[in-house]
């Protein structure tokens, strides 16, 4: 079957299912391109929390698929790959948490999206890389714990006045980037913009113009006057960077930056997932309802 032939028997589908495509920014562009709607985490927690479509097909990773489930409990999602994981999510358990929280009892917890559902069950609150700052500030008290991204972490606490207690976990993909291999780009780019994602580290979003999840990253290459933009996360951003602002040129800080994950999905594993309805990703009855309690909590702060 041709890719053409495969987005057209993808489209059929979705029409005789009455399903839903969602796709994170960090996906492939061709199953970015077949998707109902593209973005980011938050973007998606949205959009899945909207709709009334009966199947949701996510294209991500687990975690993202963990979310729209909780969000509908009486439809379907899938999940087209079923190892798509996240190794940020799995660096903290619902039992490491609970153990911190004793060790800081009445403390408010803030977990990153990018976590398991049993961890967001924990959770006073979850946050994204686009609202954390807001949803920190959000809740009561002087201290916060906040797992499981010390770099999104670290990013937030210098812009609260909250002591902020982390959680040494991070994303191998925005990890990896350092000070030296985007001065060395910058270098070969005379007057590029650099626009980074929080999750990489403190000194890489300190030589940053901006510092940006992948959906302000999108605004911020609408708006800005520069024509050459150094983007310091995840390569499959190009993609949707250069649609929205094609007489631009977009530079990745690192082509290391490949989240073997998000990659999985392919637009055949999409097609797989419609046709056989397979991999439904479910979550436990009480584990979903406390999770549910603070992803509606994000979903309330602006």
């Amino acid at each position: 079957m041709t890719q053409e032939e495969i987005l057209n028997r993808i489209k059929g589908l979705k029409k005789e299912k009455k399903a839903l495509i969602l796709a994170h920014n960090y996906q492939r562009p061709e199953v970015q391109a077949v998707a109902d709607i593209t973005g980011d985490s938050l973007e998606l927690a949205r959009a899945a929390a909207k709709t009334d479509s009966e199947i949701i097909v996510l294209c991500g990773v687990k975690f993202m698929a963990e979310t729209a489930a909780i969000l509908n409990p009486g439809k379907k999602v899938l999940l087209p790959e079923r190892n798509a994981g996240c190794p940020m999510a799995d660096m903290v358990t619902a039992d490491e948490l609970r153990a911190l929280k004793n060790k800081y009892p009445g403390v408010p917890v803030v977990t990153y999206i990018n976590s398991t559902a049993e961890v967001k069950a924990e959770s006073t609150v979850c946050c994204t890389s686009s609202n954390a700052v807001d949803v920190v500030n959000s809740v009561d008290g002087e201290k916060v714990i906040f797992v499981p991204d010390k770099n999104l972490g670290a990013y937030v606490s210098s812009r609260v006045d909250k002591q902020l207690i982390l959680w040494n976990g991070c994303c191998y993909v925005h990890d990896c980037l350092t000070r030296e291999e985007v001065l060395r780009v910058i270098d070969s780019h005379s007057g590029a913009k650099v626009i980074a994602h929080p999750e990489c580290r403190s000194e890489v979003l300190k030589i940053a113009d901006a510092v940006l999840s992948t959906s302000g990253m999108l605004d911020y290459a609408k708006k800005t006057d520069a024509m050459t933009i150094i983007v310091a996360t995840e390569i499959g951003m190009l993609w949707p960077l250069k649609k929205t602002a094609p007489g631009k040129n977009f530079i990745p800080a690192s082509f290391n930056m490949v989240c073997r994950d998000m990659k999985s999905v392919t637009i055949e594993s999409v097609l797989s997932s419609l046709e056989e309805e397979r991999f439904e990703i479910k979550v436990p009855g009480e584990t979903g309802k406390k999770a549910l309690n603070a992803i509606r909590r994000m979903l309330s702060v602006k």
